[in-house]
């Protein structure tokens, strides 16, 4: 069962219960006696042992039975060897003598290399110590497994490898995760949260939960307008004639039926996301050039002998397993990192926008989401020469992010990781790069993010190189991939599929050992980027419109929200002010009428819109 809703919803809430570290306020949990549950520690208690070994203390009867084994062994009498042989039984009953390779294999699918399986854990950083929790976890022969983002800490390989391990768990799973590709591949059920105390179980997996979902809120619609209706009539009734004695009884029976009827909500679908990249700026024939780049750290040399060109539409993702220096790469792109030896070149009008893994650690934790917003419209106002953004369209942009009322202000130290990823995502659209460097930027984000943020990317006219395990969102951006593995960097002649294939059956697979389908995939790639220019090229005169209409209708309602405030006062229906309140209510009137204008046009642009695709 996959358990998805958004961030907030209370699906870790959900596992705590059922693992017993809270208890309902109303019910009960019941649990089939002698079910075995597993889950991810968050702590590390033992950090001396071995990798190897910390994985084994998952399966707990396999510990109890080698150190009561362990003990029998140095005692002589004939009631320690019956003892020790219903030990060895038992534990040859549980596959106890392959449980090293079980742990081995666990270890090697989640990215640990054999040397690394004798190392203590206090060698691992927090990342991979997060990985070894969870081979601890899977070790357990657990009937229920409960995984709370188990993918957040893993490259790509790693995820496909635990999609594959998880396919054929013979017990019952429970995974929480923002990753709709591993949902569709894992979940034969989604139980959703919807925020309102609901909680609904649905039969497929993550893309049928979406049709269903669709279908039963088309429903929910319906049937929620049809009882609005009803309740219009009904209360139309009852205010007509509640106080005529002749009616008064029928209306206090229609007054009970309403309060006996069980409302129907709305079905608020929309996304609380709602943002785009704005129109970049400049026309330049290549944005960065990378030529004969090494990359590393001090004298350590991560990729060597990088030729790479990033021109306006390209749209790269980067493959490879954690540890190979995709993330190095970028850094190297972005102009942090200084280049061991080679050449970058940037392009004239080259401005990046870069969101890096540790990105979150650079906002201001005593600041508020408004200050960081203003502080980068400064900058910008400050580089491009043009005046400060007034303090409502910081706003109207921060709402597009879900950054609304009083949350706008609440200092950043409060913040869950989702905000901050959120925030720090919205920084860098305000400054309207024509490069997007971004590596892992959906760790933080739920679905409705993930969603909004993959819309966004496909409307954005700019290069962009993304680093992600999130495979909805590559297949769905990128026209090309490159491989980083090996030292090297390099052209990777496949789609995904072709990548999980290799990653499968050969880690090492060298460029060109891919099947013959690849050239015609290549030219699907290219084709969907030829694709996406026209779609945008068609796109753009209309959304400059909508923003010149968005512009004015600001600007409309500012002026009609003055004058709604004099009109309110009691001054302007002095005698003296006679002459000036006919004008005022004649202006009023005349803005009134320009707002519904510019509304209706601009509803007529963005229904326009939606069919350019």
């Amino acid at each position: 069962m996959g358990i998805v809703g958004a961030n907030g919803t209370g699906k870790s809430t959900f596992f705590a219960v059922i693992r017993g570290e809270l208890s309902p306020e109303q019910g009960a949990v019941d649990l089939p006696g002698g079910w075995v549950l597993a889950h991810v520690a968050q702590e590390i208690e033992d950090v001396t042992l071995s990798a190897s070994d910390f994985v084994l203390q998952g399966d707990a009867e396999l510990v109890a039975l080698q150190k009561s084994i362990a003990a029998l062994l140095l005692e002589t009498s004939d009631e320690a060897g019956h003892a020790l042989a219903e030990n060895y039984a038992r534990l040859d009953a549980i596959g106890g003598h392959s449980a090293n390779a079980r742990a081995a294999e666990l270890l090697a699918g989640l990215g640990f290399t054999q040397n690394e399986l004798a190392q203590p854990v206090s060698d691992f950083s927090g990342g991979w110590r997060m990985r070894l929790n969870l081979a601890q976890a899977l070790m357990t022969r657990s009937d229920l497994l409960l995984l709370d983002e188990p993918t957040n800490h893993l490259d790509m390989d790693a995820v496909l490898w635990l999609e594959s391990w998880l396919s054929r768990y013979s017990g019952t799973l429970m995974l929480i995760t923002h990753d709709r590709d591993f949902l569709d591949e894992v979940a034969t059920h989604i139980i959703h949260l919807d925020g309102n105390l609901g909680m609904t179980l649905y039969s497929g997996n993550y893309s049928g939960f979406e049709t269903q979902r669709a279908e039963r809120l088309s429903t929910q619609q319906f049937a929620y307008e049809k009882q609005q209706r009803t309740i219009a009539h009904l209360e139309s009734y009852v205010t007509r004639f509640r106080a005529k004695a002749t009616k008064a009884k029928q209306a206090q029976s229609r007054i009970k039926a309403l309060e006996r009827m069980e409302r129907i909500a709305a079905a608020h679908v929309d996304s609380p996301f709602s943002f785009r990249f704005q129109e970049t700026v400049g026309e330049p024939r290549q944005l960065l050039r990378l030529e004969s780049a090494r990359i590393g750290y001090g004298d350590k040399t991560i990729v060597d002998q990088v030729e790479m060109s990033i021109l306006p539409q390209s749209r790269i993702g980067l493959l490879g397993r954690n540890g190979q220096g995709k993330s190095t790469l970028v850094k190297a792109l972005s102009g942090t990192l200084a280049l061991q030896a080679g050449e970058r070149h940037p392009g004239q009008h080259l401005k990046v926008g870069y969101f890096a893994q540790h990105q979150l650690d650079t906002l201001r934790l005593d600041q508020t989401a408004f200050w960081h917003l203003q502080q980068c419209d400064a900058v910008e106002s400050i580089h491009f020469r043009r005046p400060l953004a007034r303090e409502q369209a910081l706003r109207d942009f921060l709402g597009g992010f879900d950054f609304r009322g009083e949350r706008l202000y609440d200092p950043v130290r409060i913040f869950s990781g989702g905000e901050k990823a959120r925030l720090a995502l919205a920084l860098i659209v305000w400054q309207r790069p024509n490069l997007l460097l971004l590596d892992e930027p959906t760790n933080h984000l739920d679905i409705e993010m993930r969603q909004a943020l993959t819309e966004a990317l496909l409307d954005f006219d700019g290069a962009m190189v993304i680093v992600a395990h999130d495979r909805h969102l590559l297949r769905a951006t990128c026209d090309e991939f490159w491989w980083v593995h090996g030292g090297k960097a390099e052209p990777f002649e496949g789609d995904l599929d072709d990548y999980r294939d290799a990653s499968r059956i050969a880690p090492k697979v060298q460029k060109g050992e891919i099947d013959a389908e690849n050239g015609t995939r290549k030219e699907s790639r290219r084709e969907g980027a030829a694709e996406r220019q026209r779609v945008a090229a068609l796109r753009k005169p209309v959304e400059r419109e909508i923003q010149k209409l968005e512009a004015a209708l600001s600007k409309l309602t500012a002026e009609r929200s003055s004058l709604t405030d004099w009109l309110a006062s009691e001054a302007a229906y002095s005698d003296e002010k006679r002459g000036e309140l006919t004008e005022t209510l004649r202006l009023d009137a005349e803005i009134a009428a320009k707002i519904e204008a510019h509304e209706t046009k601009w509803l007529e642009l963005t229904e326009s819109l939606e069919w350019i695709r």
